[in-house]
C-alpha cells in the first residue's frame, strides 16, 4: 500500500459514519445508562465498605477530575464538586454544584445540580469520614490538586477538614466493580481493538520491504479517527522482536520478511479503554508457515494462558492469584517463573513473567491487579465483575535463533466471574502471517 493512501482513506469514513448526527447522542444514552447503574448498584457498597460518609471530587475550570467521565461531565465555571452523601438510605445522595451543562442534568441522575454553600451542606450532613481523591500510588485516584486540597480545609473548617481522608480504595472498587452495561461496552471496545489490529498485521496495510513500522502506526491511528475512538497508550506500539530483543517500535524502521512482529495497543470506546496484543511473521519467500522454533515458542505461551485462565478466582487477593499462577507455573515441567522481567537465563525452560493487570476506564485500570509491577493493588480482592488484561510474557529458546530465547507477549481482555475468566471477544490463537 502507498504509504501516505493509508492516512487519506479512513476520512470518508468517519463523513458517512457521523453524517446523521446520532452517533454521539447514542454513545451518550449508553454512558448515561452506566452512570445510572453504577451510582444505583455500585456506589452504596463502595463507599459502605470503605466507611467514607461522604465523598467529594472537587474540579476547576480547565482541571477535571479523572473521574470526570464517570461522574457526568459538565462545565465547571470555576471550583465546582461532585458530593456523594450516605444518609442511611439504599440510594446514596447526589449533587453536583458549580458545574452544569445539559449532558450533565439530562441524564438525571443527580439529586440537585446547582450552587451550595458547601460549608453549610456538609454540616448538616455531619459526615465523620470525608473521602478525597488523593493517592500516592493510584493515578486516577489522585486528581484533588494541593491548592484544591487547602480550599477545602480553609472553606470546611473545624471540624471537618480534619475528617478528610483519602478515598483511594473507594475510587478503586467503584471503577473496578462493574454493571452489565459496562461489560457490554468494553466488549465492543475490545472487538474493535482486536480487528484494527489484525487487519493492520496483514497486507491490507504492509509491504514487506516498502511499509515501515510507523507507518503501521498511523494506520492505525487513522481508525481511531474514523470512527471516533480514543486510544489507551497514545501511538500504537508497533515492534519487531529479534534474538536479542525489541529492534524498533513504531519508527521509520522498514517492515523486512522474516520479521517477528508485535503489535500492543488499546481502543478507547465509551469511556473504556482496552489492552491487548497480536503478533505476525513476515514469510519468506517460498515460505507458508511460521518457522517451527517459532510457532513452538507461541504454542507453548498459549499453554501458560490456559493455566493462569485455570487458576485466576474471584474472592481471593490479587496476591494469592499471582503466588497460585506462579507455582502453577513453577509446576509445570518444562516451565519456570522468570525472577526478572525481560532478563532470560540460558536454561531450557520455558520462562515466565505475569502481569496481569486491571484493565476498564483507562489502559492500566485501577482495581485489583495481578501484576508485578502494581504492588498496592496486589492487596485488593479480586471481586466478579472486575475486568482484567491476562497479559504475561514468555521466554523460549528457538534454533533459528541460534538457541536465543523468543519473547512471545500475550495479552487479552477478560471479565472475573463466579466461574472464573471468561473473554470478551476472540483471542489470539494464532501468528498471523503477512505474505
Amino acid at each position: 500500500m502507498n504509504r501516505r493512501l493509508c492516512v487519506l482513506l479512513p476520512l470518508t469514513l468517519l463523513l458517512t459514519q457521523t453524517a446523521d448526527g446520532q452517533e454521539s447522542r447514542r454513545r451518550w444514552d449508553r454512558m448515561c445508562q452506566i452512570r445510572k447503574e453504577k451510582f444505583d448498584l455500585i456506589l452504596p457498597e463502595a463507599m459502605r465498605e470503605n466507611r467514607i460518609d461522604m465523598w467529594i471530587v472537587l474540579q476547576k475550570e480547565g482541571h477535571n477530575d479523572p473521574l470526570y467521565e464517570d461522574l457526568g461531565r459538565g462545565y465547571t465555571g470555576s471550583t465546582g464538586y461532585y458530593i456523594f452523601t450516605d444518609l442511611g438510605t439504599e440510594r446514596i445522595e447526589r449533587v453536583a454544584s458549580g458545574i452544569s451543562g445539559r449532558m450533565l442534568e439530562a441524564c438525571g441522575v443527580y439529586d440537585r445540580v446547582g450552587a451550595i454553600d458547601l460549608y453549610a451542606f456538609v454540616r448538616e450532613r455531619d459526615p465523620q469520614r470525608i473521602g478525597v481523591n488523593m493517592s500516592a500510588q493510584i493515578g486516577a485516584a489522585d486528581g484533588l490538586s494541593h491548592t484544591g486540597y487547602l480550599h477545602l480545609r480553609e472553606t470546611l473548617g473545624t471540624p471537618y477538614a480534619d475528617r478528610l481522608v483519602t478515598a483511594e480504595k473507594l475510587v478503586s472498587d467503584f471503577r473496578s466493580r462493574r454493571v452489565a452495561s459496562e461489560i457490554v461496552a468494553f466488549g465492543e471496545a475490545g472487538e474493535w481493538s482486536r480487528r484494527i489490529a489484525e487487519r493492520a498485521l496483514s497486507n491490507e496495510v504492509i509491504t514487506p520491504g516498502v511499509t515501515a513500522l510507523e507507518d503501521v502506526a498511523w494506520w492505525m491511528w487513522d481508525q481511531l479517527l474514523a470512527n471516533g475512538f480514543g486510544s489507551s497508550f497514545d501511538m500504537p506500539s508497533v515492534y519487531i522482536t529479534g534474538p536479542n530483543g525489541i529492534e524498533a517500535t513504531s519508527n521509520e524502521r522498514i517492515i523486512q520478511r522474516g520479521d517477528l512482529l508485535m503489535i500492543d495497543w488499546g481502543v478507547g470506546y465509551l469511556n473504556f479503554y482496552t489492552d491487548m496484543k497480536r503478533i505476525a511473521y513476515v514469510l519468506h519467500e517460498g515460505q507458508s508457515a511460521v518457522p517451527p522454533g517459532l510457532q513452538n515458542a507461541f504454542d507453548r505461551a498459549l499453554h501458560v494462558r490456559d493455566l493462569i485462565k485455570q487458576t485466576i478466582r474471584a474472592g481471593r487477593t490479587a496476591q494469592e492469584n499471582y503466588d497460585a499462577i506462579n507455582a502453577r507455573i513453577d509446576a509445570e515441567p518444562g516451565y519456570a517463573v522468570m525472577a526478572e522481567f525481560n532478563r532470560p537465563t540460558g536454561t531450557s525452560d520455558t520462562e515466565v513473567i505475569v502481569g496481569s493487570h486491571s484493565v476498564g476506564n483507562t489502559g492500566h485500570g485501577i482495581g485489583p491487579s495481578i501484576a508485578f509491577f502494581n504492588p498496592v493493588r496486589l492487596t485488593y480482592e479480586v471481586k466478579p465483575t472486575n475486568l482484567f488484561s491476562i497479559e504475561f510474557f514468555a521466554y523460549t529458546a528457538a534454533a533459528e535463533w541460534a538457541g536465543a530465547k523468543v519473547r512471545i507477549p500475550i495479552e487479552d481482555d477478560a471479565v472475573v466471574t463466579e466461574r472464573g475468566v471468561e473473554w470478551l471477544y476472540p483471542v489470539v490463537d494464532r501468528i498471523l502471517l503477512i505474505r
